[in-house]
């Protein structure tokens, strides 16, 4: 094998993504995963399994999100004080701290399944809002921790901006969240 082409994100640059290129490869049976010619399904069981750990890696940025944003809150002053004793921005931490906990009792639940085996299709609704609560939850924190900070939120001296890129990652990666809705109707509905 050789590796192709490493790709340059906008976002999630600790992570390399390369195209490998797989030429005169074999691969013996006892390597094999899953059942032959169920490849796509061993592949809804994987992602069913991923999902909660994507999920988790948003928790862990909106947690990062409101970290930063509170404790830049208690030393920014505005109008003689501190802007943490403003309301407003009271309101939008209590909402970051909210969701986050939401996000996190979805993507715990969801792990729990997954330790219990309960992987299959019948679940999938579980998992994908397990990662789409917490992908668009992630976003939602990371653009109201730059409005905490004001203009100091957009520049590159405050790790928000980097959040808010990365959060756009987690929104995409393992099916969007477009995708996620669709499987957790279809799953809901039966369809």
């Amino acid at each position: 094998f050789s590796i192709a082409k490493h790709e340059r994100k906008m976002g999630m640059r600790g992570i390399a993504t390369c195209m490998l290129n797989l030429d005169n490869v074999a691969i013996p049976l006892e390597n094999q995963v899953g059942e032959l010619n169920q490849g796509f399904k061993t592949a809804m069981v994987g992602f069913n399994q991923m999902r909660p750990a994507i999920g988790s890696r948003a928790v862990g940025l909106a947690q990062g999100c409101l970290d930063y944003a509170a404790n830049y809150a208690k030393e920014r002053e505005a109008f003689g004080k501190p802007i943490a004793q403003h309301q407003a921005v009271q309101f939008m931490l209590a909402d970051m701290f909210m969701d986050i906990e939401a996000a996190r009792l979805l993507v715990y639940r969801a792990a729990a399944m997954v330790d219990a085996g309960q992987i299959g299709k019948e679940n999938a609704r579980y998992f994908s809002t397990a990662k789409t609560y917490a992908a668009d939850m992630a976003m939602k924190c990371a653009i109201d921790g730059i409005q905490v900070l004001g203009g100091a939120g957009y520049m590159k001296d405050h790790p928000l901006e980097r959040f808010m890129r990365d959060a756009k990652q987690i929104q995409i990666v393992e099916g969007t969240s477009q995708i996620q809705r669709m499987i957790i109707a279809r799953n809901l509905l039966d369809l």
